[in-house]
C-alpha cells in the first residue's frame, strides 16, 4: 500500500470492528503503515488473521462478536493487555441480509412478487439494525469507557443510504442514517472528553458483500450497476484506497482537532447529483 500522505500515530492504539472485510482491513493497514498498533475485531476470526497479517507492525486479530457485550469486554481485555490504552475505535461492524431486501424496486398492486415490502420478516428487520446500529452502540460503550479520561477519536463507517435511501434495502437504508445520526449525539455528548466523533460515508465500492449484486458470475456488469454508475458524475466505482486519505485526515488531530460530527461522503459525487 502506497499512502497519500503519512502522519505519525506512533504510540496510538487502534480497534476496529468488522476488521476481516474489504473496507476496514484496508483502513487496518493504512494505521499500521503510521505506527499505529492496530487490533483487528471480527466474528470471523480467519479473516481477521489474515487481515492483520497483510496489516503488518505487530497488528492483532481477535475474535469478537459485536453484539454481544461479553465478547467486546473480552476483547478489550485482550486489546489493552497487549497494546494499552485505545485512542481510536473505528466502528465498521455492518451490513445488510437477504431476509430485508425487496425482490422489487417498486411496489406495483398487481404484481405478484415473492418477497416485497409486506413480506419483509420482523426478524430480518431486527438483525440489520442490530448489525449496524447496536453494534455501534456496544462498541462504543465498551472501548470509550477508557477515552472519556485520555481523550480519543472515534470513526463510524456510514453509506450512502444515509443521504439516499437506496431502493430494495429498506432495513440498510435506515439503519445507515441512524449512524449519522448517532455519529453526530455521541459527538456531542463526548465534546467534554476531548473525544471526536465523525463518519465516512463511501460510495459505491467493490467489496465481498456487493459483488453479487453489481456483477454477473460471467463478470458482466448487472443492471444494477448500470444504474449506479449513470448516477456517479465520476462513472465509477471507488478504489478502497481512496477511503484512506479521509481515515488519516480524521484520526489526524493537527490536520481535522475541530472537526466533529461530521460525516464525510467519499462516492464519485453520487450523494450530489440530482439525476438531472
Amino acid at each position: 500500500m502506497k499512502l497519500p500522505f503519512e502522519i505519525d500515530l506512533s504510540g496510538k492504539t487502534a480497534v476496529i470492528t468488522g476488521a476481516g472485510g474489504v473496507i476496514c482491513s484496508e483502513l487496518a493497514e493504512a494505521l499500521a503503515k503510521c505506527g499505529c498498533k492496530v487490533a483487528l475485531l471480527d466474528i470471523n476470526e480467519e479473516a481477521a488473521a489474515a487481515a492483520a497479517k497483510k496489516a503488518g507492525n505487530g497488528a492483532i486479530a481477535v475474535k469478537c462478536d459485536c453484539l454481544d457485550k461479553g465478547s467486546l469486554e473480552n476483547a478489550k481485555k485482550e486489546v489493552t493487555a497487549k497494546f494499552g490504552t485505545v485512542d481510536i475505535l473505528i466502528n465498521g461492524a455492518g451490513g445488510n441480509h437477504p431476509s430485508a431486501t425487496c425482490d422489487n424496486e417498486y411496489m406495483y398492486p398487481d404484481l405478484e412478487c415473492e418477497k416485497d415490502f409486506f413480506k419483509l420478516s420482523e426478524a430480518g428487520l431486527r438483525f440489520v439494525f442490530d448489525l449496524n446500529i447496536t453494534s455501534a452502540f456496544l462498541t462504543t460503550q465498551v472501548f470509550a469507557a477508557d477515552m472519556v479520561k485520555t481523550g480519543g477519536n472515534i470513526i463510524n463507517i456510514s453509506s450512502m443510504n444515509a443521504y439516499r435511501p437506496l431502493t430494495k434495502i429498506p432495513a440498510y437504508s435506515a439503519a445507515k442514517a441512524g449512524i449519522s445520526n448517532f455519529t453526530q449525539w455521541l459527538a456531542v455528548h463526548f465534546a467534554p472528553c476531548g473525544i471526536r466523533c465523525n463518519a465516512i460515508a463511501p460510495g459505491f465500492f467493490v467489496t465481498n458483500q456487493n459483488r453479487a449484486l453489481l456483477f454477473k458470475e460471467n463478470g458482466e456488469p448487472t443492471a444494477r450497476t448500470g444504474k449506479i454508475l449513470a448516477a456517479t458524475p465520476m462513472k465509477r466505482f471507488g478504489e478502497v484506497s481512496e477511503l484512506v486519505g479521509t481515515l488519516l485526515w480524521l484520526v489526524c488531530d493537527e490536520a481535522s482537532g475541530f472537526v466533529t460530527g461530521s460525516t464525510i461522503a467519499v462516492d464519485g459525487g453520487f450523494a450530489a447529483y440530482s439525476g438531472v
